[in-house]
């Protein structure tokens, strides 16, 4: 699978409305075929910083960033940001999220 995080610096006057700038291009990316998990969080440490983690089949990759949805996406986030996101994104063995061994909850 291609596993994606990525960090937003999100201009204080927009953190408020950033969720609802990205709503579309967020639903429109969760119905994707290949999209296997596509989930916002916001910072504990920087109340101005959203992270996005998100993977996609190795397949479902490509169809994404060539989507229409993604390029409005993008733009439309595009107002609301201070500088250029941080990403990492690594094609990775697995298909979703296994049990952390460190931390058993029976």
């Amino acid at each position: 699978m291609i596993f994606i995080v990525v960090k937003y610096d999100v201009k204080p006057e927009s953190v408020e409305q950033f969720p609802a700038a990205v709503r579309a291009f967020t639903e429109a990316t969760r119905a994707e075929p290949g999209n296997l998990w596509f989930e916002w969080s916001k910072s504990l440490e920087n109340p101005n910083e959203y992270v996005l983690v998100e993977a996609f089949t190795d397949e479902g990759a490509e169809p994404h960033v060539n989507s229409d949805h993604f390029a409005a996406g993008l733009e439309a986030m595009r107002p609301h940001l201070v500088s250029t996101p941080k990403i990492i994104s690594r094609k990775i063995d697995g298909e979703g999220w296994d049990e952390m061994g460190e931390l058993k909850i029976v």
